[in-house]
């Protein structure tokens, strides 16, 4: 049973001494965790001390080494049969943390699904949209609140994607398509967030791109051919269209025509190899 007294807490930190004591108080009076563990990110403001000094069983990195690499080090530490992964900056809730662990006796991932209008400023709030829809497409699973770090999952089940989680602040992004892809069952459950303590170390513009680029990595790798056929489709349509255009305007067919024709090609058999690899990695999966 899924339950606070076998779940880890998993808090990774960069810098929150103004947060992450009051964090570890909080998340300690909602629930009788197995334990919560903090995973200083190589912080200089006394992060650790703070989570120390409040009770928490502390993990440190000797450098910083990025969101995605503290919760790496949490899931590789933790005892706990479930773990639940909060964000160290106090925006999400510990009230709602019974409740998305509680969820795991019928889902293997819960995710707590920030409102629209707690997702900090409207340029934030329009790319996760942007995110949230594109991940839906690509996915075929509606998909509320794609970067939440707020989320909970069987300890064995963050442990088979170990592997494919990057340093950086993309964990969320890449666990919530990892289980969806796998064919895990997913929850997302409504949260409120607030405002966070001190500032984010989130560039807007430049974590944007690479978070679209993990999100088109993490589909190729599970499904493939929902990125590939589109781009085929258009490029053998583009050129079928310049084709037949070249032939109407000068009874001939442009050579463009004939590359965006082959490249079509290309790209639809790349895809098919693609989704291959991808089947035969599954079918190995499932014989472990």
């Amino acid at each position: 049973m899924a339950d606070p007294a076998s779940t880890s807490v998993i808090v990774p930190a960069y810098n929150e001494a103004d947060s992450v004591g009051e964090l570890v108080a909080a998340l300690g009076a909602v629930g009788a965790w197995h334990e919560i563990l903090v995973v200083d990110d190589g912080s200089t403001d006394g992060t650790g001390e703070r989570a120390l000094a409040a009770g928490a069983r502390v993990v440190r990195h000797p450098y910083n080494k990025g969101n995605g690499a503290a919760v790496k080090t949490g899931i590789r530490q933790a005892t706990g049969t479930c773990v639940l992964i909060i964000d160290g900056d106090g925006q999400h809730r510990p009230e709602d943390a019974p409740r998305l662990v509680a969820k795991l006796d019928a889902y293997e991932l819960v995710v707590g699904a920030r409102s629209a209008v707690t997702q900090a400023t409207l340029g934030r709030r329009l790319g996760n949209r942007a995110l949230n829809f594109l991940a839906s497409y690509l996915t075929r699973h509606p998909i509320p609140d794609l970067t939440s770090g707020y989320r909970a999952a069987r300890r064995e089940h963050f442990l088979e994607f170990l592997h494919l989680l990057p340093n950086g602040f993309s964990t969320p992004t890449t666990t919530t398509l990892a289980f969806i892809k796998a064919g895990y069952s997913i929850a997302f459950e409504p949260t409120e967030a607030r405002a966070r303590v001190g500032t984010s170390k989130i560039n807007l513009a430049s974590d944007g791109f690479k978070f679209f680029l993990i999100l088109l990595r993490v589909i190729t790798i599970f499904s493939p051919l929902r990125i590939f056929v589109p781009l085929s489709v258009a490029s053998l349509a583009l050129g079928g269209g310049y084709g037949l255009w070249g032939i109407a305007i000068d009874a001939r067919i442009p050579n463009g025509s004939v590359l965006l024709i082959v490249l079509g090609v290309l790209v639809f058999l790349i895809g098919l190899v693609s989704d291959q690899i991808s089947t035969l990695r599954f079918e190995g999966r499932g014989r472990e």
